[in-house]
């Protein structure tokens, strides 16, 4: 799951600079940019389809599926670095760089956890409305923490937004949790991508280094105390152990799309998530969906669509 900052940390990798510099002109380098929308798309899409994967998962409870989903990224990530010869490249990392990956680490469990709660709760439209708020919360830390200046009409996208969470807190009768969980967390995460050092693989392989001693502790605490899932009966072991490379499978095809397709590009197909998650909770899950509700949705989409609207006149004047 994928912000515009996050974005930024993996245009930076050496695969993605190789990719473009060598990259042949003119028909081939469209081709490549094909691909690049095809894999990106590809990625959303599986982010997407989420809440059919871990909605399967309802026998553990969101800790245990959490601690499990951490330990088998991990172990998936640091196989595709052994194979490539790549795994002493982890005792490279400096002090520095191990502290924002405990950041990252801290942020991005905070989301996976709030989003596996959120689809074995049954609040699957939540967990939809976080992501599309995202991009919101994202502009508005770059106007807090790096001072960024907005044009009038992204500061209307953002009074929008901010009046679609009073419609829908009011409509919920509680405030948005599970989506603004999602939507802070996922747009802290993509912060520290902005400024860490390392590319993809790397990174999520010190952000499960540093998880992981959490998670096992979890896992163990949860086998002492006789309720943990994992290794009682054959198809849930499988399903938590399937975890690690669901979540790792859409991070590498959005990195390998995200060196070859524009930003704005990326920024487009970033929606196909929520909106695939939005369909699953109201026609699979059959979430209510009160006129009010619409109308908090409806908000949200109108502040999205004033924020491409500004980028691609910005774009086209650069």
């Amino acid at each position: 799951m994928r912000g515009v900052w996050a974005r930024g940390s993996v245009n930076g990798t050496k695969d993605a600079v190789d990719s473009e510099t060598f990259a042949p002109a003119g028909a081939g380098r469209r081709s490549l940019a094909g691909r690049g929308v095809a894999v990106g798309a590809g990625a959303y899409l599986i982010w997407g389809m989420f809440p059919a994967f871990f909605g399967l998962l309802d026998f553990a409870g969101p800790v245990e599926i959490l601690a499990q989903r951490i330990l088998w990224t991990l172990v998936v990530v640091v196989i595709a670095l052994a194979a490539a010869g790549r795994l002493r490249e982890l005792w490279t990392i400096d002090a520095r760089t191990w502290r924002l990956a405990a950041v990252a680490a801290a942020a991005i469990s905070l989301n996976w956890g709030t989003y596996v709660y959120g689809v074995v709760s049954g609040h699957v439209v939540e967990c939809a409305l976080g992501y599309f708020i995202n991009p919101l919360v994202t502009v508005l830390f770059g106007v807090v923490l790096f001072r960024e200046r907005l044009r009038w009409p992204q500061w209307v996208a953002l009074g929008l937004g901010a009046a679609a969470v009073v419609v829908i807190t009011v409509d919920y009768g509680r405030p948005p949790v599970i989506a603004l969980v999602l939507a802070c967390s996922f747009a802290t995460y993509g912060l520290v991508k902005k400024v860490i050092r390392l590319d993809p693989m790397r990174s999520v392989a010190a952000e499960g280094v540093v998880s992981a001693p959490f998670a096992l502790a979890v896992v163990i605490a949860l086998e002492l105390h006789g309720t943990a899932e994992f290794g009682h009966g054959g198809g849930h072991t499988a399903l938590l152990i399937a975890s690690g490379p669901v979540t790792l499978i859409p991070l590498l095809l959005f990195a390998f799309a995200a060196g070859r397709v524009p930003l704005s590009t990326m920024g487009i197909l970033q929606y196909l998530t929520p909106a695939l998650q939005l369909a699953w909770g109201v026609l699979v899950g059959h979430e209510p969906m009160p006129a009010s509700r619409w109308i908090g949705f409806a908000l949200i989409w109108a502040a999205l669509a004033i924020f491409a609207a500004t980028a691609v006149r910005r774009s086209r004047g650069a």
